[in-house]
């Protein structure tokens, strides 16, 4: 079991607690539990929240020691510097090599312990200017939805915490896994990092790109050119490429790339087709052609992955 402890402290936000506990560490009929997770805080006992009640915590900062994860969840107002002994318990899960994942203003305490000097960073973008204020040393990308490092990794506010730790169980335990658990939570496909922040929902109004994502999700194995999705919105090339920036944060040809490179991510999870077969099915026309955009965007090779997240029978 890969271990989680997320660090609390008051007045502790609920609802990114909440993305933590829901993607880690609820249990669901039919699916492997692949994480064990508590929750700590430097001084066990009530922990006052944000929401006007108190959270009875057990544990304390010794629960830290055994983590795989840590999960830096945002207070408000933001943890600050931190206290002495927070500071020194996260700089030490990270020295013994730890992973440590900061949600919002979480990564107020990420950058106070100094993991994020000279790095990319993000939190929310009320928060931008202090964090930039306080953390100068810190790269801070006020645009993206989340940035990953391995080691370190930093979500902006809300939702994209949990597009966070969608990310972190691909990683984990692979693309199906994860796509399962955003069913359960009734979550929408998955969103990449480098996303805009400030990117609209595609709610279902006139101009909304949600059919034609729709439409072009059920038919990857097929050619999609920027043309033709512009064709069935019913908009020019230039029009289509507008819209996917402001309600996706993205062009057209990278959202169809990762919607194709997610789709056989989970045929290699969970088939046997050959690598050809799934570089068909996908449209991405060759077993060449997908070994080289696998490696792109995921460092590894096709078949590297498979042996390495395929689901038994």
């Amino acid at each position: 079991m890969h271990r989680i402890a997320a660090l609390v402290h008051p007045p502790q936000s609920t609802f990114e607690l909440a993305c933590a506990a829901e993607v880690f560490g609820q249990p669901r009929p039919g699916m492997p539990s692949h994480y064990a997770f508590l929750v700590c805080t430097e001084h066990p006992g009530q922990v006052a929240t944000s929401a006007g009640y108190a959270m009875h915590i057990d544990d304390g900062l010794g629960a830290m020691e055994e983590a795989d994860t840590i999960v830096l969840p945002g207070a408000y107002p933001p943890a600050g510097t931190g206290s002495p002994a927070v500071l020194d318990a996260v700089r030490r899960a990270h020295r013994r090599g730890a992973r440590i994942v900061s949600l919002c203003s979480g990564a107020f305490l990420l950058a106070a312990a100094g993991l994020l000097d000279g790095r990319r960073a993000a939190t929310h973008w009320r928060m931008a200017d202090d964090f930039a204020a306080l953390f100068p040393a810190v790269l801070l990308d006020r645009d993206v939805l989340y940035v990953d490092h391995g080691d370190v990794a930093t979500s902006a506010g809300s939702g994209a915490a949990i597009d966070l730790c969608l990310h972190l169980v691909r990683k984990d335990f692979g693309a199906a896994h994860a796509d399962r658990i955003a069913r359960h939570m009734v979550m929408p496909p998955h969103r990449e990092g480098g996303q805009l922040q400030y990117a609209a929902t595609p709610a279902r109004t006139p101009d909304s790109l949600a059919p034609l994502l729709d439409w072009a999700a059920g038919r990857l194995a097929e050619p999609l050119p920027v043309a033709v999705l512009a064709a069935r919105a019913g908009v020019s090339s230039r029009t289509l490429a507008r819209r996917f920036a402001e309600q996706l944060g993205t062009g057209p040809g990278q959202w169809l790339l990762a919607r194709r490179i997610a789709a056989a991510q989970a045929l290699l999870e969970e088939t046997d087709v050959p690598v050809e077969t799934v570089a068909a099915r996908v449209g991405l026309s060759s077993a060449t052609n997908l070994r080289r955009r696998f490696h792109q965007a995921l460092g590894t090779t096709p078949a590297a992955y498979r042996r390495t997240f395929r689901r038994p029978r």
